[in-house]
């Protein structure tokens, strides 16, 4: 049995390799090659435990979170793999981080305007790098706005990736109004359980990444952002109608129809032509956890 560490996961598995993983992974989903059953819930979301088996190569994950908002890292996991005669058991925290940025570059490659250079990302938590290191490697981005409620965690996130990235210029800010008023790209990731800004303060072109909010009682966009949007993506429609705040909200207000909602897996078969405000929601699906620790077993 393997046994990887944190390091052991980053060390294995880059940015970009986690993207290409992540999104081989949607194609197999979109091809009917998963049994994905539903996330089991325990203690209104203070654990939660994930699994994805993959009918062509007989391989399944199984992937226990442990979830408290009041501590950081807020999410502490631990990851099982299971193939042909061999098992992995990896550091579960770093592989969400890892494939949630890993379906936001993705999602990013298939939505966002090609010539985007500008960022805003909205929360300085765990999640937040890697949504930095995620769209930084599908799009040239110049310039990065980083914005929190809390100005010294904020202004730290943007010295550390300021120096993982030096070619990027990136600012701390308190304002998400002015850090989106000329985005290119918005990503999401916090737990509000209120909209973090208003539909009138977007451009009228941007793409909005959003992996923050991931229990029907949490929301980060805005019900009028899902009514208007020229398209909006979730990573499954099954997980989004279970788990999600905001498309629960917009499903329920009638401004949203099921139909209208694109999956990643389908997109990826069939790419949308994108204009306008794009939406992308995650809530995270097992077959992201099984596409990094297949890089982790098989490199």
């Amino acid at each position: 049995m393997k046994v990887l560490t944190a390091a052991d996961v980053r060390r294995t598995v880059s940015m970009p390799a986690a993207i290409d993983a992540v999104r081989q992974g949607f194609l197999e989903l979109a091809a009917g090659n998963f049994v994905l059953p539903a996330r089991q819930i325990f203690g209104d979301g203070a654990v939660l435990v994930m699994s994805a088996y993959h009918s062509p190569t007989r391989t399944a994950v199984v992937k226990k979170i442990g979830i408290n908002l009041d501590q950081v890292p807020a999410i502490r996991a631990t990851v099982i793999w299971t193939g042909a005669g061999e098992q992995l058991v990896a550091d579960g925290t770093s592989i969400t981080t890892l494939r949630t940025g890993a379906v936001v570059g993705v999602a990013t490659d298939l939505l966002a305007q090609p010539d985007a250079t500008r960022l805003t990302l909205i929360g300085t938590g765990a999640q937040a790098a890697d949504q930095v290191r995620a769209v930084l490697a599908v799009r040239r981005i110049a310039t990065a706005t980083i914005t929190g409620r809390k100005p010294d965690r904020a202004t730290a996130l943007a010295k550390a990736l300021a120096t993982e990235f030096p070619t990027v210029t990136f600012t701390p800010t308190t304002s998400i109004d002015d850090a989106i008023a000329t985005a290119d790209i918005i990503c999401c990731a916090t737990s509000s359980s209120i909209p973090l800004f208003d539909v009138a303060a977007l451009p009228q072109t941007v793409h909005i990444n959003a992996i923050g909010a991931f229990r029907p009682t949490m929301r980060e966009l805005p019900r009028d952002l899902l009514a208007t949007a020229d398209l909006v993506m979730v990573d499954q429609r099954e997980a989004a109608l279970e788990e999600c705040g905001e498309i629960i909200d917009a499903l329920a207000a009638g401004v949203v129809q099921e139909s209208e909602l694109l999956e990643l897996g389908t997109a990826l078969t069939t790419k949308p032509k994108p204009t306008g405000r794009t939406v992308f929601k995650s809530v995270g699906v097992g077959c992201q956890d099984w596409s990094i620790a297949k890089a982790l077993a098989e490199p």
